[in-house]
């Protein structure tokens, strides 16, 4: 029998046994589960494993001290747990004493998910994780495949992408340049280790958020539990983006500290969309990012004012469709070494990528489709073709065939009626100047 393929991970944290390895206060600990039991009314220790993401040893040795302090009152044997099958389990629940003591730390911390890793630990994980690409011509092609591009700009994205600095995409709205950048993530050969949450002065700042992070569908045995294999991660923020979301977030309501989006994209990407339009301006979000850029190392702050510095390894990508120059000074775009203009598509590429939206979608094209989209762009566009006009436009097929109750069909009656309703009369007469 063939053992599971191990995943290509930088480090791996090996499973801990004992309290004293946590790199944590034990007290932080006990408080933790505690909160658990009262949370879970009923508990055992292999339910506290599980949520907690602890070893038995661990559970059991922070087990003895609260049923010695009678913070914990046994009630019977529990269930047999196949997952945890090591040594008896026991069904228990909080004292009275234990109830108050819940009640009295809950002011610190409500968080009653995995247990954190400390502050240098999360610290050396990042810094071991640091990616290393190998990267060429063919590699970017393949990564790029589903994307029609200059050879010249995946000449241009490779070596951008293997200094892993800062990179400006650049150029008209609709040729691309999200998708680029969003598509760069898929050169990292390896995955990497997210952690659940981290502990910083005693509070609680939750990572892991499957929102952005993609879990990998591996798991090692020897690890410790409380990190998440992923796939390197790949973040978005557009016009939504604010200063609010380059710090850290407390949830009023648990006491518990939400990640800033360049600590969730830490070892990964992060996309700056639609750079340019966000309500901060483009200086205060640069001068935010100036000692990370040249440092590595960012400053984040608790409510009280501790500030304590987190690892900057993500590779920033800011994509506009505004001209650079207008965006930030020369000692600025200094900083963000790469720069690539994404222009629009020749005649050639924009064929090319309805041809292959007919074919993936499988569309029944007429003799000339593809050039009379093509002039209808050009008409009705003025003059000026978009890489994204021929997905909108099929998207608008599909939408009328659906509509008229017909099969999919790209000729010249339904490409004009799709192009009626994709494209603004701008300089209709009605309308006022």
């Amino acid at each position: 029998m063939h053992s599971p393929k191990r995943p290509r991970l930088p480090v791996i944290p090996p499973k801990i046994f004992h309290v004293e390895k946590l790199d944590l206060a034990e007290s932080f600990v006990a408080d933790l589960i505690v909160r658990r039991i009262g949370a879970e009314g009923t508990s055992s220790l292999s339910s506290l494993c599980n949520a907690l993401k602890l070893t038995r040893p661990v559970v059991e040795s922070i087990f003895h001290d609260l049923r010695h302090q009678k913070l914990i009152e046994v009630k019977g044997l529990a269930s047999p747990d196949p997952g945890h099958s090591i040594g008896e389990d026991y069904s228990f629940s909080l004292t009275m004493a234990g109830v108050r003591l819940a009640s009295e730390r809950a002011g610190a911390t409500q968080y009653i998910g995995p247990t954190p890793v400390s502050l240098p630990a999360y610290t050396a994980t990042v810094r071991a994780q640091r990616a290393k690409l190998k990267l060429s011509r063919e590699l970017m092609r393949e990564i790029l495949s589903d994307l029609v591009l200059p050879e010249s700009v995946i000449g241009q994205l490779g070596p951008a992408l293997y200094s892993q600095r800062c990179l400006f995409l650049y150029g008209l709205t609709g040729n691309g340049k999200t998708s680029v950048a969003e598509r760069l993530a898929r050169a990292y050969q390896d995955l990497a280790l997210i952690p659940y949450a981290v502990e910083v002065d005693g509070q609680v700042i939750a990572v892991y958020d499957p929102a952005v992070h993609k879990k990998a569908n591996v798991e090692l045995e020897e690890m410790d539990a409380r990190w998440v294999i992923c796939q390197r991660p790949c973040v978005v923020a557009g016009g939504e983006l604010t200063a609010r979301m380059l710090d850290l977030h407390l949830d009023e309501g648990s006491n518990v500290y939400a990640a800033p989006l360049q600590m969730k994209a830490n070892n990964g990407i992060l996309v700056i969309d639609d750079f340019g339009r966000q309500t901060m301006s483009p200086q205060q979000l640069l001068n935010r990012w100036i000692a990370p850029f040249d440092r590595h190392i960012d400053y984040l702050a608790l409510r009280y004012g501790v500030k304590f510095e987190i690892p900057f390894e993500t590779m920033v990508v800011f994509a506009t469709n505004l001209d650079p120059n207008s965006l930030a000074d020369e000692a600025f775009l200094r900083r963000i070494p790469n720069k690539i203009h994404i222009k629009p598509p020749d005649a050639q590429a924009f064929d090319t990528i309805f041809e292959r939206l007919l074919e993936q979608r499988k569309i029944d094209a007429a003799p000339g489709a593809t050039e009379c989209l093509r002039n209808l762009c050009l008409r009705m566009n003025r003059g000026r073709l978009r890489a994204c006009h021929p997905r909108d436009i099929c998207d608008i097929l599909e939408w009328i065939s659906g509509f008229e109750g017909q099969p999919v069909q790209a000729n010249p009656k339904t490409l004009e009626a799709a192009a009626e309703l994709y494209f603004a009369h701008l300089n209709a007469p009605e309308l006022d100047s």
